[in-house]
């Protein structure tokens, strides 16, 4: 397997900051898994040239561990049970992500953050949408899922796994601001991009 790991050196050698990743990472194809759903490893997504939200946190971790990051994602769960992971990564001892997703607001943020928590805030408004809503977030280290994330030819569902397993921290919000946000959604769409959004 080590030749498709090889990539990844590969490839930091060109995209060298977070910035750089997250733009790699738009030029993918989203990955709607139209053939049934998947969780490929990093390399065989990058084989098929696209990626849904936890397949491209898995690149951006292949990446920027080449970079000295460590490979670690930020788990997001929701009331409707559609999930999120983003790749997230500390600079100058503040808070940033990297991402993918259908959704405009859901994609990646500088490194601004002073917590996980406010990096989580981030997403909430965005993340409002018909039946969405973050409830909690968890930080996990992609290597403690004992999958071979990076290289796997097959999908590694222990991951998903171990992500639903793990104890997530609450995040609670006042019914005023998610009433106020979901009339938004349902009159005007999902929210316009940010200029302090990637």
């Amino acid at each position: 397997m080590n030749h498709r790991k090889d990539i990844f050196k590969k490839l930091s050698q060109t995209l060298k900051t977070p910035k750089q990743v997250q733009a790699f990472l738009y030029k993918l194809e989203y990955n709607r898994e139209k053939g049934g759903e998947t969780l490929r490893s990093a390399a065989s997504a990058l084989a098929k040239k696209q990626a849904h939200c936890f397949e491209a946190a898995l690149i951006a971790a292949a990446i920027l561990e080449c970079h000295g990051y460590p490979p670690q994602v930020l788990s997001f769960e929701s009331q409707d049970g559609l999930d999120h992971v983003i790749y997230v990564f500390k600079k100058n001892n503040k808070w940033g992500a990297i991402a993918r997703s259908r959704d405009e607001g859901l994609h990646g943020r500088p490194a601004h953050y002073r917590s996980l928590r406010d990096l989580t805030w981030s997403y909430f408004d965005p993340y409002v949408d018909k039946v969405g809503k973050i409830t909690a977030y968890q930080l996990a280290q992609l290597d403690d899922t004992k999958t071979d994330w990076r290289a796997s030819t097959k999908n590694v569902w222990k991951a998903e796994t171990y992500l639903l397993a793990l104890k997530h921290i609450s995040l609670k919000s006042s019914k005023k601001r998610y009433k106020k946000l979901l009339a938004s959604y349902l009159k005007n769409g999902p929210m316009k991009r940010q200029k302090h959004w990637w």
